[in-house]
């Protein structure tokens, strides 16, 4: 899981664009308000990713899991 630093965001959406699988939504839309705050926290906590780098070996298993946040989610970032 990646998420987006609020203090480093520009809101020009070009992150919605470069998603592959749509992961990333407005928070005007509905259920986008709830991400606002996941992203600011874990924005200042994780690293940050200065550059792109290959996908994760099971990224294509995780296209169209439904409720991967409650079932999934672990507060520690992900080994890169």
């Amino acid at each position: 899981m990646l998420v987006i630093n609020q203090d480093e965001c520009i809101d020009c959406a070009a992150c919605v664009t470069f998603c592959p699988v749509d992961a990333i939504i407005n928070e005007q839309d509905p259920g986008g308000a709830d991400w606002v705050q996941i992203n600011r926290q874990y924005g200042d906590e994780w690293p940050s990713i200065s550059k792109k780098g290959p996908p994760p070996a099971d990224a294509k298993s995780w296209e169209g899991v439904t409720d991967k946040f409650e079932k999934h989610f672990r507060a520690l970032p992900a080994d890169r």
